[in-house]
């Protein structure tokens, strides 16, 4: 009975975990992730037409939501060259830019993965936020989107 119970949880953490990462019926998760600092959450989503992205506290409505049309947004696929890996996704909003992305240093041993959003104001660097890789979803590789410029 104890084990059952301990499952239970387990499975209940794991479902809510999945259900805050979920995009809107019909779309497809492009990006998901934890922030290593201030427990908050990135999520990108195909939904058609537009892309959405979400920023905010686990479990609350997003202190940020941001729908955008598709010709809006943009992405950055790796060509194969190199030794970073790397896809990005842009979305933008007035002055600003959400630039979520996902890499990986495919020459060291761990591979760690560095995965993010970069918050531009006209160009210029505002901050980077960082995923925890635990939970992270990542699916820009292959998104059909206009090349960054």
């Amino acid at each position: 009975m104890k084990v059952l119970a301990i499952s239970m949880g387990v499975s209940c953490l794991l479902f809510t975990n999945l259900a805050l990462a979920a995009c809107p019926s019909g779309s497809e998760t492009l990006f998901f992730c934890n922030t290593k600092k201030a427990n908050k959450q990135i999520e990108v989503c195909d939904v058609g037409k537009t892309i959405s992205y979400s920023f905010g506290k686990k479990g609350q409505k997003p202190e940020l939501a941001i729908s955008v049309p598709r010709s809006q947004a943009s992405t950055f696929q790796w060509q194969g060259i190199g030794r970073y890996i790397s896809y990005a996704v842009n979305i933008p909003n007035g002055d600003y830019n959400y630039k979520v992305f996902w890499g990986v240093d495919r020459l060291t041993e761990e591979h760690a993965v560095e995965a993010g959003v970069n918050v531009e104001k006209k160009g210029e660097l505002l901050t980077t936020v960082y995923c925890q890789e635990k939970g992270l979803i990542n699916n820009l590789e292959g998104v059909k989107l206009k090349t960054a410029d």
